[in-house]
């Protein structure tokens, strides 16, 4: 009898597994798309920090992400049990500070990003104490923080669609090993990007006749690479911000799916391009407004202050 209970509860568990391995992997396909957005947001949001503090950062950054999910991960567990209404408004809530952040950005760059820059580096290489480095770094792991927030409760969110229908063990499971995996995985691959120029100089400096044409490539290559997850952290931002106002709200859903109707429909390629351009565009407009309120609201503070 003894013997029969536990094959009855290693086939539970087996089956479980199962059903986690599957779940796992679709859910792992459908946040694929923002996990190249966190890759891009994290590698551009602790660029500019000094080369030989850019590792401590992007660990600094990677246990704010763990603790970030450590909250969301039985957070949106809860909310799912209890009040699932909650979690769309909170996702769209996220949805507008990245749209924020990426036109306040966007500005930044239009106006004075140079000088912005360069000011960094020299408040870095000038800086003369280690508090003072600390202050500096301090500023870019809590912007790399929140956004690590916003993205990861959509990560989160996705995963736990995914698994809506499962029992509630099949989703803690799902989700946790998700948010696991984006976390290990884009801190690995972020901290191997802000390393490649000492890789490449270190290829570079090789005696093989083969690998150093590819270290000198690696060197000429990494500052471009840098510039271009720059600009595609910025522009995720409005795609990630934008499609979750196309999906969290009917009128635009519907509006995105009438333009990707008819003989479109049928083209994958343009029908992708479409509701990308259509997120975009709902990101853009959607910061703007909260950006020209946030404005608003700086200046009417100022005016009762003087």
């Amino acid at each position: 009898m003894a013997m029969t209970g536990l094959l009855a509860l290693l086939d539970d568990i087996t089956t479980l597994l199962d059903d986690v391995a599957v779940f796992s992997k679709v859910a792992a396909k459908k946040t694929a798309g923002v996990l190249g957005d966190d890759l891009a947001l994290n590698a551009e949001q602790v660029s500019g920090i000094k080369a030989d503090r850019e590792l401590p950062v992007v660990w600094a950054v990677a246990k704010g992400s763990f603790l970030n999910k450590l909250i969301l991960v039985p957070l949106a567990l809860t909310i799912s049990a209890f009040i699932p209404w909650l979690i769309q408004p909170l996702l769209m809530a996220g949805g507008l500070y990245l749209c924020f952040e990426g036109t306040e950005k966007l500005l930044h760059t239009f106006k004075d990003n140079h000088e912005e820059k360069e000011t960094l580096r020299q408040n870095i290489k000038q800086a003369k104490s280690a508090a003072e480095l600390v202050t500096l770094e301090k500023s870019k792991v809590k912007g790399a923080i929140r956004t690590d927030f916003v993205l990861s409760a959509e990560i989160i969110v996705i995963a736990l669609g995914t698994v809506a229908e499962q029992s509630l063990l099949t989703q803690a499971l799902v989700v946790s090993l998700i948010a696991f995996a984006v976390t290990v995985g884009v801190y690995l691959l972020v901290g191997l990007i802000v390393r490649l120029d000492d890789i490449g100089l270190h290829l570079n400096q090789s005696k093989n006749a083969f690998v150093q044409p590819l270290g000198l490539v690696i060197l000429k290559g990494a500052p471009m690479l840098i510039r271009l997850l720059t600009i595609v952290g910025t522009i995720a931002m409005f795609l990630v911000g934008g499609g979750i106002f196309v999906h969290g709200l009917p009128a635009l859903h519907h509006l995105a799916e009438l333009a990707i109707s008819g003989d479109i429909a049928h083209l994958p390629l343009m029908t992708s391009l479409i509701n990308t351009g259509i997120s975009f565009s709902v990101g853009l407009i959607f910061g703007g407004v909260a950006v020209g309120i946030a404005t608003l609201i700086s200046k009417r503070r100022q005016l009762k202050k003087a």
